[in-house]
C-alpha cells in the first residue's frame, strides 16, 4: 500500500551531512570545553590527595568520602535540573550551572580541614548537577538518532582529554607550593578554576537553544532539521510506550541501562581518583608531575578509543555489539591490572582506558531512543542520576580499602574489575528492541511501492 503524494511531500526530510557537520562544527567546540573543565574541577582531587592528607590531616578514607560526596548532591539535584533546563533553555541554564561551579571549584582552595572538605564537596556537585544530562538533552534536539553516539562520543571526549592535560598541569601547579604563602594544591584550584567562569560567558554568548534560534543556519534547514528530530524522537516514544516518567521507571530496558552505566561509572571515578597513587607506588615515584603524566596516559588510549567505537555505533545492532565488546575488553585490560601489578599492569590500566570511555556514550545514547521531550529530559537525568551513585560508592569503597590494607592504593582494582563485570553481563540483556531505527514517512512509502 503506497501513501498519498500529500502525505509524502509533508514528511519530515533528513538533514544532510553537510548540516549535520555545519551544527557540529557550531555547538560541539564550546560544549567540550565546558565539558573538559568540568571533569578538570571534579577530578583533579586525585592529584591533591597525599598533599592534602600531609597538610590538612586528612585521612585516605575521608580522602575517598569526600571525593565520592561530589556525586550525592550532583544526584540529588539531577532531574530537577534537567527539567529547569528543557524549561528554561540549555543557553541560560548551562550558564548558570558554569558560573556556580567555577566558583565553587576556585573555593576549594580554602579548605581547611576534613568538614569544610565535605562541605565544599556537597556544594560543587549540587552547583554542576546536571550539566552532562543537560548538554545530552539538548543534543536531542540537533541531531538525529544515526548520529547522536557519535556526537555524544565526541563530548564525552572531554573527560580523557580533561584527564591528559590536568594530570600535567596539575602536577606542574603542585609544584608552586610555598608560592606566596600557598599551598601547591590551592593554586591548583584556583587557576584550574579561573577558566570556568570565563567559558560561562563565552557559552552564553554563542550558544543557540534551539535549530530555529540558530544565526547561523538558513531558516528552511532549520526547520528542517527540527522537524525531523521531533517526528524521530516520537517516534521513539510511541514504540517504547514511555509517554510518562513513571513508565520510564518500570521500562526494563531502561533499568538495564541505567544499572551497567552505574558500574561503568564506578569504575571510570574509582580510577581517576585513585589512579595518580597506584602510580605513584607502582614506580615509586615522588615528583607530581612525572605521576601527573603518567596518570594521564591510560585517558589518553580512552579518547583515541572513544572516536573510533562510537564512529561505528550507527545501527539498531552496532551500539549493543559494540558495548558488549568494549565491556569484555575493559575488564581483561583490569584484571591484568589486578594481578600483575608493575608496568604490565600499567599497559592493562592503558586497555582499560581504550575500551572503557566508549561505553558510556552509547549506554545513554539508548534512553534517547525511547523517550522524548520533558520525560526524556528526566529520564536521561535519572539514568544519569543513578550511576553518578557509583560515581559515589566506588571512590569511597576504594579509599575504605586503602585505609584498611596500610596505604596499599592497588587493592580496590578488584572492585572495579568485579563491577565493570557486572556491566558485561547486563549488556547481553540489552535487546535489539533497544535501539529504535527511525524512517520518515516519505522513507515507508517509497517502500511500499
Amino acid at each position: 500500500m503506497s501513501a498519498s503524494p500529500a502525505s509524502v511531500a509533508a514528511a519530515p526530510q533528513r538533514p544532510s551531512a553537510e548540516t549535520i557537520a555545519h551544527i557540529t562544527r557550531r555547538l560541539l567546540p564550546i560544549l567540550l570545553l565546558i565539558y573538559v573543565m568540568s571533569f578538570l574541577d571534579r577530578t583533579n582531587l586525585g592529584l591533591a590527595q597525599r598533599d592534602l592528607e600531609a597538610d590538612l590531616g586528612i585521612s585516605a578514607a575521608a580522602y575517598g568520602l569526600g571525593a565520592g560526596l561530589f556525586f550525592l548532591t550532583y544526584a540529588v539535584f539531577e532531574v530537577p535540573s534537567n527539567l529547569i533546563l528543557a524549561k528554561v533553555g540549555a543557553r541560560l541554564w548551562l550558564f548558570r550551572i558554569a558560573i556556580t561551579w567555577g566558583i565553587i571549584a576556585i573555593a576549594m582552595a580554602f579548605v581547611w580541614n576534613e568538614t569544610s572538605f565535605y562541605v565544599m564537596r556537597l556544594l560543587l556537585g549540587a552547583a554542576e548537577a546536571g550539566l552532562y544530562p543537560g548538554v545530552l538533552f539538548f543534543l536531542t534536539k540537533w541531531y538525529p538518532h544515526a548520529e547522536r553516539a557519535k556526537i555524544q562520543g565526541m563530548f564525552i571526549l572531554g573527560a580523557p582529554i580533561a584527564s591528559v592535560i590536568g594530570g600535567p598541569l596539575g602536577g606542574a601547579l603542585l609544584q608552586l607550593d610555598g608560592a606566596s604563602g600557598f599551598h601547591g594544591w590551592q593554586w591548583m584550584f584556583v587557576i584550574e578554576g579561573i577558566p570556568t567562569l570565563i567559558l560561562a560567558f563565552v557559552l552564553l554568548a554563542t550558544l543557540p537553544d534551539r535549530p530555529t534560534k540558530a544565526k547561523w543556519l538558513d531558516p528552511l534547514v532549520a526547520q528542517q532539521v527540527e522537524d525531523f528530530v521531533e517526528a524521530e524522537n516520537k517516534a521513539g516514544a510511541e514504540r517504547s510506550g514511555n509517554h510518562n516518567f513513571l513508565k520510564v521507571l518500570r521500562d526494563r530496558q531502561i533499568l538495564v541501562i541505567a544499572i551497567a552505566y552505574f558500574s561503568t561509572q564506578v569504575a571510570v571515578y574509582s580510577l581517576s581518583y585513585f589512579l595518580p597513587s597506584i602510580i605513584a607506588q607502582i614506580g615509586t615515584f615522588d615528583n607530581n608531575v612525572v605521576i601527573g603524566v603518567l596518570s594521564a596516559v591510560p585517558w589518553l588510549f580512552g579518547g583515541i578509543g572513544s572516536v573510533l567505537i562510537t564512529r561505528r555505533a550507527r545501527s539498531r545492532n552496532t551500539s549493543r555489539f559494540w558495548i558488549i565488546i568494549s565491556l569484555a575488553a575493559a575488564v581483561v585490560g583490569l584484571a591484568v591490572a589486578a594481578s600483575v601489578g608493575a608496568w604490565i599492569g600499567f599497559i592493562g590500566f592503558c586497555f582499560f582506558g581504550f575500551f572503557m570511555v566508549a561505553p558510556q556514550a552509547l549506554l545513554l545514547s539508548l534512553v534517547g531512543l525511547r523517550m522524548q521531550g520533558m520525560v526524556l529530559a528526566a529520564g536521561i537525568a535519572a539514568v544519569n542520576t543513578f550511576g553518578l551513585i557509583g560515581g559515589f560508592a566506588g571512590p569511597y569503597a576504594m579509599g575504605a580499602m586503602q585505609s584498611a590494607t596500610g596505604g596499599n592504593a592497588a587493592s580496590g582494582v578488584w572492585l572495579i574489575v568485579g563491577m565493570s563485570a557486572i556491566g558485561l553481563l547486563l549488556s547481553f540483556m540489552l535487546t535489539r528492541r533497544a535501539v529504535v531505527d527511525f524512517k520518515p514517512p516519505a522513507a515507508e512509502a517509497g517502500e511500499a511501492r
